[in-house]
Parts: structure tokens; sequence; C-alpha cells
């Protein structure tokens, strides 16, 4: 192995940027030339290639988003562009790719191991929608941006008697209106994996009056439906003021916490020392506090399961 290359696709997510200097430190340090990918898969069926040395991730640790772009590539999926794709990758001489992104991403690094390129996937992704992994990069920083959106939108729900609906990301997994619930203290979470009732979530929120709390807050994760017609009903039902802020993008954004930087920079590092070894498709996640890795096919296989511990313990701490 002498050269690889390094990309960033599907959404961003905070510590993107701490992966890609992972990954090209780590190469040079053990003498391999690296080169970045910009846009993704985009990119790479493009020929969007630059060489990468220690200058080109200097001070970027700290920044969310990635340097090197991302985007989301439907042409990659298709034969023709997988075909340029490779032919890409044959002009530049380039050995080894690691991939950093969500699932589909890891879908396209999975296709490009099964051609014959040693390809190794990073979880970037801030759902933490991925089954084979504890934790993705970028998961706990959103977390952290939605607790900061909570403290604000209690100030104004408590300053108005209201109740606060708070539609956060995760369209198959609940997970960052699970754990940003629990710490934010809300009084109900909803979440794709777990069936709800209107009727018992006004229930509580009654209840919650009547012994004097005057404000409530209910994590909505974006998945569950029209986040509109659930906070109309919800007012309609309980008889209480009810508003809904969706936070959007504004979860991908931001500095990674610690947590981030050091778990994507013990990824990308992991990655470089795989492919060195020989490695040709796998997929780099956490178990614990251990660094794992198994077959990317193996790991894209696996079906994600809400932690129902934490969900009960949220329905405990809620009453």
């Amino acid at each position: 192995m002498k050269k690889i290359g390094v990309l960033t696709s599907g959404g961003d997510s905070p510590g993107m940027n701490a992966a890609v200097r992972a990954v090209v430190r780590a190469g040079i340090y053990n003498g391999l030339e690296v080169v970045g990918i910009k846009r993704g898969y985009a990119g790479l069926i493009n020929g969007e290639i630059q060489n990468m040395d220690l200058s080109s991730v200097a001070d970027i640790i700290h920044r969310g988003g990635t340097i090197l772009r991302s985007a989301r590539c439907l042409e990659m999926k298709e034969e023709e562009g997988f075909k340029k794709a490779l032919n890409v990758i044959g002009i530049f001489g380039i050995e080894g790719i690691v991939v950093i992104g969500g699932d589909g991403s890891m879908r396209g690094a999975e296709k490009l191991s099964k051609a014959g390129i040693a390809t190794m996937g990073l979880p970037g992704t801030i759902d933490n929608d991925l089954a084979y992994t504890d934790y993705t990069i970028g998961f706990k920083t959103a977390v952290n941006t939605v607790l900061g959106a909570i403290s604000n939108i209690r100030d104004t729900s408590a300053s108005h008697d209201r109740v606060s609906i708070i539609e956060v990301m995760g369209r198959h997994c609940g997970d960052i209106a699970l754990y940003s619930g629990i710490a934010g203290g809300a009084e109900s979470i909803i979440v794709p994996e777990v069936k709800f009732s209107i009727e018992e979530i006004c229930k509580r929120l009654i209840q919650s009056k009547n012994r004097g709390k005057r404000h409530s807050i209910i994590m909505l994760a974006e998945g569950i439906g029209n986040a509109y017609e659930i906070t109309k009903d919800i007012q309609e039902k309980s008889g209480l003021e009810a508003r809904l802020t969706t936070l959007g993008h504004l979860q991908r954004g931001g500095s990674p916490v610690a947590y981030d930087r050091i778990l994507a920079s013990r990824m990308g590092e992991r990655a470089v020392k795989l492919l060195m070894e020989g490695k040709k498709s796998r997929a780099i996640g956490i178990t614990g506090t251990e660094i794992c890795d198994q077959d990317i096919s193996e790991a894209l296989s696996m079906k994600k399961e809400m932690n129902m511990e934490l969900y009960e313990l949220a329905k405990v701490l809620s009453i």
C-alpha cells in the first residue's frame, strides 16, 4: 500500500474534519501518499482529487462540516457512474479509500470493496443509526447542540405557560430525541421505534399542569410523521397552548465536542493501520471504549435497535 484516498459523503457531521485529519496524518506518518477526494462520490466520479500534506489538515480538528465538502450522488448507484469512479481510482493509482459517512456512504464503500478496492468505512452521521457501532462521529455533538436549544426554548416556554414540541433529526432512528430528551428533562419523547399515544401524552401534560408545572418539553424525532399535525392534535386534546420548533440543520453544524474529536481521530488512525495490514473491506466502530472493525457487509446487515432501557428511564424520570 503506497497511496490512499479519503472522502466524506452524504450529510455532514461534526468530527468529519477530525477524521480526515487523522487519516492524512496517520498515512503520512506511515510513509503513505494521501489524496483527498472532494464532494464525496460525485467528486470521485469527476476526478476531483487533490494531494494532501500536513498543512492541508492543519487547524481543522475543531471545525464542523468537512473541508473536503460533501454531496449525495445518485450516479454512483448506476453502472455507468460506478465504472467512472473505478476508472478514476485506477488513473490516480489509489490503492485504498477511507469513506466517512452514514448508511448510504457505507453502501458505496461496500460496492467499491466488492469491486476489489480496499475500502474502510467510518461512521460519520449525527443520527447514530448504524447498528454495528455504539456511537457515530458527530452524534454526541448534535445531542449537545439540541440541549442548548432546549435550554433556550424552556426559557420562553415557561414565560408563556406553553408546551414546547421540539422536532429533531432522525428519520429512522430516534437516538437524538432520546438522549437529548433525557438530558434535557423532557416530559415525553416520541420516536419512530416505539408506538405512542397522543391521549397518554396529553394526560401527562394535564397532570403536570395540575400539580403546578408551568411548561412542558416534548421531544419529537422527524421520522415519526407530520410534526405540525401532531402539535395541533396535542393542543386540541390537551387544551394547552403548544408550539413547534424544528431544529433542522442547526444540529449538523458547530464545533465537535471532545468525544467526537477523539473518536474520529481513533477511527481514522485505525483505518490507515488496517489498510497497511492488507485488510480490504472493514467498517470501523466503537464498542464500549474499544475501537472495533468488521466486514462492511456484515456491519450493514445489522438492524439498529432502540435502547429500551434508556427509553424506560425517560418515562420514569418524567412523571
